[in-house]
């Protein structure tokens, strides 16, 4: 499966531990990558700066649903089960 366009939820929900360009403390839960452009791409894509748990959070049917709602409500739901 790919990417939809425009959707970026793996990007926002999830927050990220590992350091990455201009954030040396990772992300919070439910804040906008500071690397998507305008088209929510990410600008990291491909690089060795892109955070490890990025490159292994492969998009699926049963993360990214129909539409960006159910993905956002989907990691939503997995960030709050995995928080310590």
């Amino acid at each position: 499966m790919d990417c939809r366009p425009g959707c970026a939820a793996c990007c926002t929900a999830p927050s990220i531990s590992s350091p990455m360009p201009g954030l040396p403390n990772g992300k919070p839960a439910g804040v906008p990558c500071p690397h998507l452009d305008e088209a929510l791409m990410c600008k990291l894509f491909g690089l060795p700066e892109r955070p490890a748990v990025c490159s292994s959070l492969p998009p699926s049917a049963e993360m990214c649903g129909e539409d960006r709602v159910h993905a956002l409500h989907f990691l939503n739901t997995l960030e709050l089960a995995t928080q310590p």
